[in-house]
Formats: C-alpha cells, sequence, structure tokens
C-alpha cells in the first residue's frame, strides 16, 4: 500500500501539473479524489492492514491527499489567471467596462431644405428623379434651346471633360426635365434636384459647386399664373405667410417668357446689407414657360400642351431658411456653425 500511495502521489502531482484547463483539472481531481477514484480505491483497503500498520498507514494517505488537493488548488488559481489573460487578449472589447456615450448627429442644414423642399412638391403631385452629374452637352444645352456659340457654353463658364465640349458636369438639373420628357408620359410634374458646377466665383452667395432643385409642369392649359401660384405657396410653406417675393423679367433660352423670383432679404428685411448686396433682395431660382422649341425637340406638340419649369439653388434656400449670412459656412464643415441647427 505504502508503494501505490506514492505512485499515485508522483503521478497525480505530474498529470496536475500538466493540466490545460479548468475542465482537464476537475477530470483529475475525480479521477484520483472522487468516490470512485484511485486514492479513495487505497484508502478502502485499510481495513486489511493491522491494527500496528493502520495509523502509519492513514497519515501518509492523509499526507498524498493534502499535497493533491493543494496542487489542485494552485493550478486552478493559474489556469484562471490564464483564461482571464487569453480573454482579453481575445476580446477586442472589454464590456466590463462602461461605455463612453454616443453623440448622435443630425441632418446638414441644405438637407433639411431640400426634404422640406421635396415634402412641399410630393403634397403637390409632383415625382422627385435623379439623374447624372456628368452629363452630355446636347441634353445640358442643345435640347434645351441653348446651341452653339450660347455664352453659357463658353469655357470659362463650364467644366468641360473633353476639347470638342461633348461631355461636362452639369451646369444645371435642367437635363432631366429632357430626360422626363423624352421618357414619361403626359401629363409631367417633376422636380430634380442634384448637384451642379459652373465656374463661379467664390462670395457669400456663390460657389463653383452647387445644389439645385429644378421643377418642370407639362400638361393643357398650363399658364403662367399657375407658375407665380405654385412658387408663392413653396415660399410660404417655407418660410412663412406673408413672405415677401418679387418677379423681374429676364431672358432664359429654354424658356419664353422668363423670369427670376427674389425673397426678401433675411438679414436686413430688405434694407440693403453685404448678404444682399444693397439691394434688399436675394434672388432664389429661375423660372418660366418652357419654350415651345423645347417641347418640339422632345417630341411634344406645343399646340397642345404648354408647362413652366424652375430652378432654385438649394443653398440660398437654406440660408433663407435658417438666416445664414454666408454661403461659404454650409460647405466649410465647421462643428460649431452645424451643432446650430
Amino acid at each position: 500500500m505504502k508503494e501505490q500511495l506514492a505512485t499515485i502521489r508522483q503521478q497525480a502531482l505530474s498529470a496536475l501539473e500538466a493540466a490545460g484547463s479548468a475542465q482537464e483539472l476537475e477530470a483529475l481531481r475525480v479521477q484520483y479524489l472522487g468516490k470512485k477514484g484511485e486514492l479513495t480505491s487505497v484508502l478502502k483497503m485499510m481495513g486489511k492492514l493491522s491494527p500496528e500498520e493502520r495509523p502509519a498507514m492513514g497519515q501518509l494517505a492523509n499526507s498524498v491527499r493534502e499535497a493533491l488537493e493543494t496542487a489542485i488548488e494552485e493550478r486552478g488559481r493559474v489556469l484562471e489567471a490564464q483564461a482571464l489573460e487569453q480573454r482579453l487578449k481575445d476580446e477586442a472589447l472589454d464590456i466590463t467596462i462602461p461605455g463612453k456615450p454616443v453623440k448622435i448627429g443630425h441632418r446638414h442644414p441644405m438637407y433639411i431644405a431640400l426634404d422640406e423642399l421635396k415634402e412641399i412638391f410630393i403634397g403637390m403631385g409632383f415625382t422627385v428623379l435623379d439623374g447624372p452629374e456628368v452629363e452630355l452637352a446636347s441634353y445640358n444645352f442643345d435640347k434645351l434651346n441653348a446651341g452653339e456659340g450660347h455664352p453659357s457654353r463658353d469655357w470659362s463658364d463650364t467644366f468641360y471633360f473633353d476639347t470638342d465640349s461633348r461631355v461636362m458636369l452639369r451646369s444645371q438639373t435642367s437635363p432631366m426635365q429632357v430626360r422626363a420628357m423624352e421618357t414619361m408620359p403626359l401629363p409631367i410634374r417633376i422636380i430634380a434636384p442634384g448637384r451642379v458646377y459652373r465656374k463661379d466665383e467664390v462670395d457669400a452667395t456663390h460657389s463653383p459647386m452647387f445644389h439645385q432643385v429644378e421643377g418642370m409642369v407639362i400638361d393643357k392649359n398650363v399658364t403662367m399664373a399657375d407658375l407665380k401660384g405654385t412658387l408663392n405657396m413653396m415660399v410660404e410653406k417655407l418660410y412663412g405667410k406673408g413672405t415677401q417675393t418679387r418677379f423681374r423679367p429676364h431672358h432664359f433660352p429654354f424658356t419664353e417668357p422668363s423670369c427670376e423670383m427674389d425673397v426678401q432679404c433675411h438679414k436686413c428685411g430688405g434694407v440693403g446689407c453685404p448678404t444682399c448686396k444693397g439691394e434688399g433682395w436675394i434672388e432664389l431660382l429661375g423660372a418660366g414657360m418652357i419654350h415651345p422649341r423645347v417641347l418640339e425637340m422632345s417630341g411634344i406638340d406645343p399646340e397642345v400642351y404648354s408647362g413652366w419649369a424652375f430652378g432654385i439653388g438649394l443653398e440660398r434656400t437654406a440660408m433663407r431658411q435658417f438666416k445664414i449670412a454666408d454661403l461659404r459656412l454650409i460647405f466649410e464643415n465647421d462643428v460649431r456653425f452645424l451643432e446650430q441647427f
């Protein structure tokens, strides 16, 4: 029995030292110290010993048990520390650490204005269209009655991709009018928001890249009065009832007659200031009745149908709505400015 106890002690301590996991350690504890374990089996043989041998063997068996229990406890602490270290390596995020507060963003003031415009026109039965920013000059100019030699086709005004001026960054969202007339059934009521590009000098109200919302209606018996009524309703819904507007005669090759609509300067209330360049008014959009030649080029009979169109600068809309004095603030991404909205 003495040799058996010595063998159990040696084998058990070696096995415990080599245990690689808590599960393996528990299996070894059951193997040696469990009810049917090897040490327990040896202790059951104590009854066969003489009274003189029992005390010595009992003391030796207890010593082996204590040694195994101590080894199990120590190995358990080592394995627990190793498991914690491995867990920290494996987990990129310690879920026990309190989280950092998440700062929720909000919509850009320009897109707040765009969403409101969409809501206004969708409520009046308009469809929202999207189109390419890299456009063919034929859609940007020719089919809008701005042929070769028109001032807007000059290299100093427009961004072209090729030397023969066929491919360009669109200077307006008006090409979507042509695309709608060529593909959509009559009557047509659409708006087309998007980015446009012109070689404008940067100042408080101009930028070489800006956003425009084009609108168009084609139906029977459409008049200039419908255009003015729709635009005045749009402005009142955006800026409040009683907002002052004015319509001025203008020229656009794709509309006849043509006009520009101004809103009273939000900064000075019509007195005159740097924002409105002393005029008391800020140009908001250009509009007019669609030129009969534009309708004909898209296969629509101008004797049966008429229509109107407008193009509004989205940045200027946001400036008026949120009383922003300088258009450049919209593009500078200064958090101190954006957090106001």
